[in-house]
């Protein structure tokens, strides 16, 4: 399993309408093949940031759905971001 997971700053006037302008991507990686959850959620704390949860089946489904990422306009609110790929295992 792999877990995308991190934050993302926008200008602070930007954030409550980032989540909301990323729906169509959010809706297309809920229903792309392997994605397990895909969470995009303004943090309650932080007036300027973003936060990032993915849930994927495997790596080879992340990257089928890369393409699909942030529109322009999306990417063009990102001031700054840290978000990283973690591979799961567990062991029973």
């Amino acid at each position: 399993m792999i877990i995308v997971s991190g934050w993302l700053r926008l200008a602070a006037e930007e954030r409550a309408a980032y989540p909301n302008g990323c729906r169509d991507v959010i809706i297309a990686a809920r229903s792309a093949e392997g994605c397990l959850d895909f969470h995009l959620s303004a943090d309650p704390i932080e007036a300027d940031r973003i936060n990032v949860y993915e849930r994927w089946e495997s790596a080879a489904a992340v990257e089928a759905f890369r393409g699909s990422g942030p529109g322009g306009d999306q990417t063009s609110a990102i001031i700054a971001a840290d978000v990283a790929q973690h591979e799961v295992t567990t062991t029973t």
